[in-house]
């Protein structure tokens, strides 16, 4: 291969996910020179590859550029149908869409930015310790090879960004990392380990040895279906279609065997073997069904999956396309079924309007979780599950909300009552401290999707919307790193957190308080120090009891207002003004009733 000259930019930043293109946002609107690397000739990740019901438990939980996203999506069918189209009530807010769809608004926020973004598609970065050059613990260079020349191009920057699913730039430059799953012994987390619980059971109804192994939950495909006619394409007999590995489903379907409750679940043809969700026009987001024994995902076959070479993926992604489209083939075809069932099946298919290029299925694999790559801080269920969760990192860069969530990690086995691994834990409105994307060991790089984080902890950060805000921080914690001339490690946390509260980040949710009211900024710095308590109400409009104007007063050392009414909002908004005068060291001393 020819080498190329050296690319300079301030961030570059490998994986043309949304949590990439949000860092490349931030980075840009600063001023500076952002470029992202995208393997494929497609940017927006599962967004734009399917995954149309966005993951997220508490609307308001995540703010900044990934509520910029949703907002835009709403608007897009508004625009394009009207306010009071079926189009806009099944976009539901703009939190549901369809991909292409996605793919429009994430280029239309790139374009946005002019110069200062640079999309490079069709970029490889393969996970070999030469293609990560570094001095000492800095990565200073990494090696790309276009896919569509061969030629190999070397890019530099002040700081490099990890956006891939996979975490292969942080396992190229040394950063520690982890794969499978921890005992329950190890960190104490509930569904950790091996683990068996009838799909719907409560809680408490499982069967686990707790035993950790080097297990990876399954992948698939997140497949836009629909019904009607005239935009469907037909399912077809894939090239290695095997009937062996379907033959299961025929007795699920006639003794309505399914891995639910124990009363009889009722599907409607295909949906027993795929989970559906409107998106609008006509279609659904096809996820794996958690009440089957068999869907749309592959467990163990993908376990080699996050460390494997990308001719091993694609090689993988290929086979569990193929079982899919054989898995449709088969509910909608084979003669053993009954035929009532196959005529329901009959009844769907992929939407035509979707990757034209590619035979109208997604162009991009579901890689729910590669490597895990250790940070500053490891994320556990804990950090989801605690009363106010959202009140325990001082250090906040995004609040989020959704369970605790893992796919299966192996297939059937004969007399257990579901797929090993698959669990939803329900958790309370979180945040996401800084260290979880300031990986170990190496300098100068930031992990905003392999974040750090056990197997139970990440299931719940691994959605797009957290994933979108913590790209959001990494490039906003970039701009300033480069402005104080720091390392991203030792970044000036509470100006990074002005920074993302500036731009409608939340930090700590609240239900009664959103980017953009008064004293907004004041309530999330002082909530975040443990002033407010455990509870989801700031209250800001009420006036102050005593007891809170003394406590809050003598915890931010300012008795100069201990006699000041007014609202809640009002004092923590004056505690705010007093207290930014002072240097970071003296910021640092303040009471902290939840350290992070």
């Amino acid at each position: 291969m020819t080498l190329r000259p050296t690319f300079d930019f301030d961030a570059v930043i490998v994986g043309g996910t949304p949590a990439g293109i949000m860092t490349g946002i931030a980075v840009a609107r600063a001023g500076r020179r952002a470029v992202i690397l995208e393997r494929t000739a497609h940017i927006g990740g599962l967004p734009a590859n399917g995954l149309g019901a966005t993951d997220i438990q508490t609307k308001g939980a995540t703010g900044g550029l990934f509520l910029d996203f949703v907002r835009r999506v709403k608007q897009q069918y508004i625009d394009k149908y009207g306010a009071d189209s079926q189009q806009v009530i099944d976009c539901t807010e703009g939190y549901r869409f369809e991909p292409h769809v996605a793919e429009k608004i994430l280029l239309e926020m790139i374009a946005e930015q002019g110069e200062n973004l640079e999309v490079r598609t069709m970029r490889q970065f393969d996970h070999e310790p030469s293609n990560a050059i570094k001095e000492g613990a800095g990565l200073r260079q990494i090696k790309i090879v276009d896919r569509e020349t061969g030629a190999e191009e070397i890019y530099s920057a002040s700081v490099f960004v990890d956006a891939t699913y996979e975490g292969d730039l942080a396992a190229a430059a040394g950063a520690p990392y982890m794969l499978g799953r921890e005992g329950a012994d190890e960190y104490g987390e509930p569904c950790a380990g091996k683990f068996y619980q009838r799909w719907g059971a409560p809680v408490d109804e499982f069967y686990s040895t707790g035993q950790g192994d080097n297990a990876v939950q399954s992948y698939n495909y997140r497949l836009p279906l629909t019904t009607v006619e005239s935009n469907m394409t037909r399912i077809k007999k894939p090239r290695s279609y095997n009937r062996e590995e379907y033959v299961s489903l025929i007795d699920d379907v006639r003794l309505n065997r399914f891995a639910g409750p124990p009363t009889p679940m009722e599907f409607d043809g295909i949906g027993a073997i795929t989970n559906m969700v409107t998106v609008p026009n006509g279609k659904v987001d096809g996820n794996n069904q958690h009440a089957a024994f068999i869907s749309t995902d592959l467990p163990e076959e993908n376990w080699p999956y996050p460390t494997a070479s990308w001719d091993w993926r694609d090689r993988f992604a290929e086979r569990l396309r193929d079982y899919i489209l054989g898995l449709f083939y088969f509910a909608q075809n084979d003669p053993d079924l009954p035929a009532d069932f196959r005529e329901r099946c009959n009844r769907w298919g992929l939407a035509s309007d979707e990757f034209a290029d590619n035979g109208n299925f997604p162009r991009q694999i579901y890689v729910r979780e590669g490597r895990r790559i250790r940070g500053e801080y490891l994320f556990t269920a804990h950090d989801a599950l605690s009363k106010r969760g959202s009140c325990a990192h001082m250090t906040s860069i995004t609040a989020s909300h959704y369970a605790l969530d893992s796919h299966a990690c192996l297939k059937r086995e004969e007399g257990r009552p579901h797929t090993d691994g698959i669990f939803t834990y329900a958790t309370t409105p979180y945040s996401v401290p800084y260290g979880v994307i300031v990986p170990l060991e190496v300098e100068n790089l930031l992990i905003p999707v392999p974040a750090s984080g056990t197997h139970i902890g990440f299931s719940t950060l691994r959605m797009e919307p957290c994933w979108m805000a913590l790209g959001e921080a990494a490039g906003e914690a970039i701009n300033v790193s480069l402005e104080d001339s720091s390392s991203v490690r030792e970044v000036n946390v509470v100006e990074l957190q002005r920074r993302l509260l500036a731009a409608g980040a939340v930090l700590t949710y609240y239900e009664d308080a959103a980017p953009g009211d008064p004293n907004y900024e004041a309530l999330q710095y002082f909530a975040l120090r443990g002033f407010l308590g455990d509870g989801y109400r700031a209250k800001l409009d009420e006036l102050v009891s005593d007891e809170d104007r003394v406590q809050w007063t003598t915890w931010a050392n300012t008795p100069e207002l201990a006699d000041l009414e007014g609202t809640r909002g009002q004092l923590l908004d004056r505690m705010y003004s007093e207290v930014s005068k002072r240097t970071d060291a003296e910021q640092a001393a303040l009471y902290a009733g939840v350290e992070g």
